[in-house]
C-alpha cells in the first residue's frame, strides 16, 4: 500500500515538472477584420457619384445614357443668367406667357406677380418654380430664343457631348443629358455662390401683393441636419422620372451625386441614403 502510494506521488511530480518545462504555445496573431461589401442596390436608372476633388468615379450605373433631365435643367438656366450679369434687383413680372401650356403644371406664382430677378432665380432653384424660370428666359436680352441658345453654347463650352436644351424650365422632354454630363454641370454650378446659396435654402418666400408666399425646397434632405449639402436640384416629368443632383459630404469627402429616372416618389432620396451608407461602410472597412 505504502509502495503503491509512493509510486503515484512520484508520477504526479514528474508530470508536473513536464508541464512547467514544456514551452508555451505561441499566441495566435489576430486575423484582420474582414468587412464584406454588400452590393449597392439602387432604384435610379442612371447614376453617377464622383469624388469632386479627384474626379474618381465611386458609383457608376448607365452614366452615359442620354435621358430627359426635367428641372435639373434649371442649373444651366441659373448659370447662363448669372453669366450675363443682369441687374439682380430689376423687377420682372409673371405673365400669361409664363404659364405651362405643355403639361399644365401647378404654380403658386399668380399671373401679374412682380418680383426681383434674383427672387425669380431663387424660386427656380429652391422650389423649381417653372413660371419663374420661364420668366427669366423670356426677359433675357433677345428673349427665350437667345436664352436657350446661350444654354446650348454653355453646354459646348463645358464639353457636354450628350446634352441639349430646348427650354429653361425642364418641362420639355427634349432637354436631355447624361449623368456624366450632369456631374460636369453640377461641378461648374458650384463656382456660383448664388446657386449654392439658393439651392440649399430650406425654404424661400416672396411678397405677392399683400401676402407672403412661402416655397419649401423640393429636396427634403436640405432640411435634415444629418446631411451636409453644398448644392442641390431636383427634377420630375413623366419621361424623366424622379431626378436629383447634389454636391454633398459623404464618407469624409465631397462628392457629386447624380440620380436620374428614379421610380417611386421617395426612391431618389432612398438611393441617396443608400449611397451614403455604402460609402461610409466602405470607409469604415478600410480603417
Amino acid at each position: 500500500m505504502t509502495f503503491s502510494l509512493g509510486v503515484r506521488i512520484l508520477a504526479l511530480s514528474l508530470a508536473s515538472l513536464a508541464l512547467f518545462a514544456a514551452p508555451k504555445p505561441k499566441a495566435k496573431s489576430a486575423k484582420p477584420k474582414v468587412v464584406r461589401e454588400t452590393k449597392l442596390m439602387l432604384r435610379s436608372s442612371s447614376v453617377l457619384v464622383l469624388d469632386q476633388a479627384t474626379g474618381q468615379t465611386l458609383v457608376d450605373k448607365h452614366s452615359s445614357a442620354v435621358v430627359p433631365i426635367a428641372s435639373l435643367t434649371k442649373l444651366m438656366t441659373a448659370m447662363v443668367l448669372l453669366d450675363a450679369h443682369l441687374d439682380p434687383r430689376e423687377s420682372i413680372s409673371i405673365t400669361t406667357d409664363d404659364k405651362d401650356e405643355l403639361r399644365h403644371s401647378h404654380s403658386r406664382l399668380p399671373v401679374g406677380t412682380h418680383l426681383l430677378r434674383q427672387e425669380a432665380l431663387m424660386l427656380a432653384l429652391v422650389a423649381s418654380e417653372n413660371r419663374a424660370a420661364h420668366a427669366l428666359g423670356r426677359t433675357f436680352p433677345g428673349g427665350l430664343t437667345a436664352f436657350v441658345a446661350g444654354m446650348n453654347r454653355k453646354a459646348l463650352t463645358l464639353g457636354l457631348s450628350g446634352t441639349h436644351f430646348e427650354d429653361p424650365t425642364g418641362l420639355s422632354a427634349n432637354n436631355v443629358a447624361t449623368a456624366r454630363d450632369l456631374a460636369l454641370i453640377l461641378n461648374a454650378a458650384c463656382a456660383y455662390p448664388e446657386i449654392r446659396d439658393f439651392s440649399t435654402r430650406p425654404e424661400a418666400s416672396i411678397q405677392a401683393g399683400r401676402r407672403a408666399i412661402a416655397f419649401p425646397n423640393t429636396n427634403a434632405l436640405v432640411r435634415n441636419p444629418r446631411w451636409s449639402i453644398g448644392l442641390s436640384k431636383t427634377g420630375y416629368i413623366e419621361e424623366a422620372g424622379r431626378c436629383l443632383a447634389m454636391q454633398v459630404q459623404m464618407a469624409n469627402r465631397t462628392v457629386l451625386v447624380v440620380l436620374l429616372d428614379s421610380w417611386g416618389k421617395y426612391s431618389r432620396l432612398g438611393d441617396a441614403a443608400r449611397i451614403k451608407q455604402w460609402l461610409e461602410a466602405r470607409r469604415a472597412g478600410r480603417t
